[in-house]
């Protein structure tokens, strides 16, 4: 078989093995709440350690890019005479794509690789395998916890990472535009409808799913002793970003197209 033959082989095998670890997972969440086995303990401590090591670091990647989106825009509007909308456009870029992936990219850049290096060490530790044989099931105890943490923590950063990167382009357009700050209050309540703040919590939700499912994935599956856990993480880290691209895509679509034409409620 050539080489790019077992790639191909290798990829659809590791893709089907990934649905089956989403698959397990649906389930052990499933048992997990109907039997009360839940682990709230665990649950807890992965959201204190999320919110510790990405928290700060959305905040500081939030404020220049919220920077950055009002002098574009803004500089665009005043080429067009449409400076009094520059609000609306801001808090649509920001509500609807900044705000969801750059909390999908401090989950899946900070918290999913520190999930798949966890799990990665427990796993080539063999306490995994302890974990089984002593009739604990893995997904239940340290995988679904995981995602469980990283959807709430993700939802709440959203939340913190609009009001800042909002605020960020609201200083910067009326400090340094000159933009009227009623102009600016009054087309971003006129365009940012609560659908849209609702589909960047959708969108926030669906990234931090996607993430910490994949880097639990890969830290359960890691072989190859503590080099296999390093490329674990990487391999982690890329195809995570791969698919809150893919999801971000796709929910943007379909928001389109159920959306009334005013774009909320």
């Amino acid at each position: 078989m050539t080489a790019p033959a077992r790639w191909r082989t290798g990829s659809v095998a590791e893709i089907g093995m990934l649905f089956g670890f989403a698959a397990d997972t649906l389930a052990a969440s499933w048992s997990s709440v109907v039997r009360r086995r839940f682990n709230v303990r665990e649950t807890l401590n992965q959201m204190w350690f999320l919110a510790g090591v990405t928290a700060l670091p959305a905040v500081l990647v939030m404020i220049p890019f919220g920077v950055v989106v009002a002098a574009q825009v803004g500089s665009l509007t005043a080429q067009i005479g449409a400076q009094n909308y520059s609000g609306a456009v801001v808090g649509l870029l920001i509500v609807g794509q900044a705000a969801p992936l750059v909390c999908a990219l401090m989950i899946a850049g900070v918290g999913g690789s520190a999930m798949c290096a966890d799990l990665g060490a427990r796993t080539i530790r063999e306490e995994t395998d302890a974990l089984e044989v002593m009739g604990l099931p893995v997904l239940e105890r340290l995988v679904v916890p995981r995602i469980a943490a990283a959807v709430v923590i993700t939802m709440l950063l959203d939340s913190l990472v609009m009001a800042v990167g909002i605020t960020a382009s609201f200083l910067f357009q009326i400090a340094v535009l000159n933009v009227s700050a009623g102009s600016f209050l009054t087309t971003l309540t006129d365009f940012a409808h609560l659908s849209d703040f609702l589909v960047s919590q959708l969108k926030s939700a669906v990234f931090a799913v996607l993430a910490a499912g994949v880097a639990c994935f890969k830290g359960i599956t890691v072989k190859g002793g503590p080099a296999g856990v390093g490329n674990a993480v990487n391999e982690a880290v890329v195809l995570a970003f791969l698919l809150v691209f893919l999801a971000n895509v796709g929910i943007g679509e379909l928001y389109a197209l159920v959306s009334p034409p005013d774009g909320g409620f």
